[in-house]
Order: C-alpha cells, then structure tokens, then sequence
C-alpha cells in the first residue's frame, strides 16, 4: 500500500509539475501575487528542512494533504532516495511560480507551484517543484516535493 501512494504522490507531482512548466508567465492579479509570496516563504522555510536532513520535521510541518499521502517513515525513505545521487544542493533559483484554484486529480483548493532551478552535486542541475496549499488554518504549506535531473 505504501508504495501505491509512493506512486499515486509521484504521478501527481509529476503532472503538477509539467502544468507548471506550461504556466511560466507571472499573474498579474496582485491578490495571487500576494499569495505567492506567502507561499515562497512557507516553501523556503521548508526546503531548508529537507536540506538540512530534519526529514521528521518536514513532514511534520506538511500540509495535511501530504501527511494523508504519505507516512512520515514513507516520506524520508521517499526523499532519502530521491536525493541520494544530487545531494548536497546548493544555490536555488526560482524559475516558475503560478497561482491555481484546480490541479490533476486533486480536490479544488488554493494551489502554489514553484520551480527551482538547483545546484547539484558534481555540477549538475535539478529541477525542483514544490507544491503549497492552503490548510484549514489559513497557513500555507507544501503538499508536494518532486525533483529531477535538468
């Protein structure tokens, strides 16, 4: 079971991420730049977790979409492997962010999606995606992390 929602959370991301790649134009409503803001905070403060191996906390601190998706043992296996051949990252630049109501196969909510362009191990690049929402208590957090080679 735990490697069907390894998979179902993989095809997610993976679409989220190609919508991304469709959508790099910058929102003019400054309502959604607003909440891109917020949610490029929540997402750095996040990432830097996941960089700094507190895979608990990570989890922890994910929004409970996430969490549903994927157990906290799960999820540091999941990131331990996806990471294992580019870590340690270095510098990250943002190279997409889009604010979204609807995404694939996931409930209507309030979506940000953010893409990084990072610095991998032996000079390589990844492309980082990471998907916020908006939890019941107003605050925004990740609901998906995908990374691949660039």
């Amino acid at each position: 079971m735990k490697q069907l929602h390894l998979v179902s959370l993989s095809i997610w991301l993976t679409t989220a991420a190609s919508t991304l790649g469709r959508a790099q134009q910058a929102h003019n409503d400054t309502t959604a730049g607003a909440k891109i803001q917020a949610a490029e905070g929540a997402a750095r403060r996040w990432l830097a977790l996941v960089d700094a191996t507190a895979y608990e906390a990570s989890w922890d601190s994910a929004a409970a979409m996430f969490r549903h998706q994927i157990t906290r043992e799960g999820w540091q296996d999941a990131v331990i492997a996806a990471r294992l051949q580019v870590d340690p990252l270095g510098a990250r630049r943002q190279v997409g962010a889009q604010y979204t109501r609807e995404l694939p196969n996931v409930p209507p909510g309030e979506y940000v999606l953010l893409q990084f362009s990072t610095a991998a191990r032996d000079k390589t690049r990844v492309s980082e995606t990471v998907v916020l929402t908006v939890d019941p208590d107003g605050t925004w957090r990740v609901a998906g992390y995908f990374i691949k080679p660039q």
